[in-house]
């Protein structure tokens, strides 16, 4: 299992995570190029911003958000809204692209006719880190999490159902997919202190992308 997590399949088969959970190495690649321009059209509409806890504290990535539902984080609690609380306005609409790419990752590991609603963008600094959590404020668990990863390297920790469940330490490189469902959905899960480095293309940065069904 060691020796898979860490090999390179191109995003042909899905690594198995768990029984309906799996890594789909490079799938993204192909669209790297497009994804990237998508990122850059996504955040001019609605900049980066670095969100704060309900205790106040400031996180340590920062932020945007595109599609019907953006996720959002203050003292009010997490929550989705419709609308960018910095602008006012309408989160930037969910690119086609995403749709596309998210729906054939999802079928990848068994679920058909996934629809994201909702897409989080996190920009990770060397640094930055993300405890583990559960996605949990989505009005439904029946769909599954589409995670998309570009940019440095990142050590993803894969928990259990349980916070008190030591997580494996997965190593997520540019252009490859995690997706969760099913049984696996609340699933604990993080990232580990982003280590300082360069990438050809993004620089000293990682930028994921979590596609969710958060409506009805």
């Amino acid at each position: 299992m060691q020796h898979d997590l860490f090999s390179t399949n191109g995003g042909s088969e899905p690594i198995s995570l768990g029984a309906q959970s799996g890594l789909l190495r490079g799938f993204a690649l192909p669209l790297q190029d497009q994804l990237l321009d998508a990122i850059q059209d996504i955040a001019l509409e609605a900049p980066w911003r670095q969100l704060f806890t309900p205790g106040g504290k400031p996180m340590s990535v920062r932020t945007t958000n595109c599609g019907t539902w953006g996720w959002h984080s203050d003292r009010q609690g997490y929550r989705y809204v419709a609308h960018d609380p910095h602008t006012g306005k309408p989160w930037p609409q969910l690119p086609e692209l995403l749709q596309q790419l998210a729906r054939r990752a999802a079928s990848q590991l068994g679920f058909s006719d996934f629809e994201a609603d909702a897409c989080l963008l996190n920009c990770y600094e060397p640094g930055a880190q993300m405890g583990l959590h559960q996605d949990r404020d989505e009005q439904s668990f029946a769909a599954p999490i589409v995670s998309v990863s570009l940019g440095l390297p990142a050590q993803f920790l894969w928990g259990g159902t349980q916070r008190n469940e030591r997580p494996a330490r997965i190593e997520l490189l540019h252009g490859d997919v995690v997706v969760w469902g099913g049984v696996d959905r609340l699933r604990f899960h993080g990232v580990a202190k982003l280590a300082a480095g360069k990438h050809p293309q993004l620089g000293a940065q990682r930028i994921n992308l979590t596609l969710r069904h958060a409506g009805n």
